[in-house]
């Protein structure tokens, strides 16, 4: 699962207007596909996304720029078919129905990084990286290290394996300083997985309404 991530993701990522507020789900999202996995499917329409992973994984991502200084995000999101509980500290074993992943920085750093590829994004030193997860054996509210992103991204589960929905609010302000004692000044952009190739399973699911604030 995500094998690689910080060393195989080369397409550069183009800033795009995503204004603070709602966050469209329009063509200025793209599909990052991993070199020998079978890519998930993604179906946008507007409001939201549909998800489909069979034994799977890959990225959907998008720059946010006009939101740089977001404090806040909330969303909705539903599973109806998911992935069994796993480890999500355990490199190739860390399979999971949802998550969202939020890019931060300090303002030099972000300076340095406009129109960089996800790989160089993401292999920052000074990046920090959320990543909200529905999924994994942990409960709501651990802050658990990520495997494939080293001191420099931390997973925090707000939901663990199920089928259900829910609505979610994430103060970024609190849990970057609980995950990394700081908040970084900038948020470069958001990303959407599901990751499913490690269980050789089936995830359904959908995320509606995601709005930065």
């Amino acid at each position: 699962m995500f094998r690689n991530l910080a060393c195989t993701l080369l397409l550069t990522l183009t800033p795009v207007a995503a204004s603070a507020g709602p966050i469209a789900f329009d063509g200025n999202w793209q599909n990052q596909k991993f070199p020998f996995q079978a890519a998930n499917s993604y179906q946008t329409d507007g409001k939201g996304v549909t998800v489909t992973s069979q034994d799977s994984v890959s990225l959907l991502y998008r720059r946010t720029p006009d939101a740089s200084s977001a404090k806040s995000a909330r969303w909705s999101w539903s599973v109806t078919e998911g992935v069994p509980a796993t480890d999500l500290r355990r490199k190739g074993g860390d399979d999971r129905n949802l998550a969202l992943y939020f890019v931060f920085s300090d303002e030099a750093t972000a300076g340095t990084l406009q129109g960089a590829s996800l790989r160089s994004l993401l292999g920052a030193e000074n990046v920090r990286v959320l990543v909200y997860v529905w999924g994994g054996n942990a409960t709501r509210g651990a802050v658990l290290d990520s495997p494939y992103l080293g001191s420099r991204g931390k997973t925090v589960v707000l939901r663990s394996a199920g089928t259900g929905s829910a609505t979610e609010q994430v103060n970024f302000d609190a849990d970057l300083k609980k995950a990394f004692g700081e908040r970084p000044a900038v948020l470069l952009g958001a990303a959407i997985s599901a990751d499913s190739d490690d269980t050789d399973s089936r995830i359904s699911a959908r995320i509606d309404s995601l709005r930065l604030d």
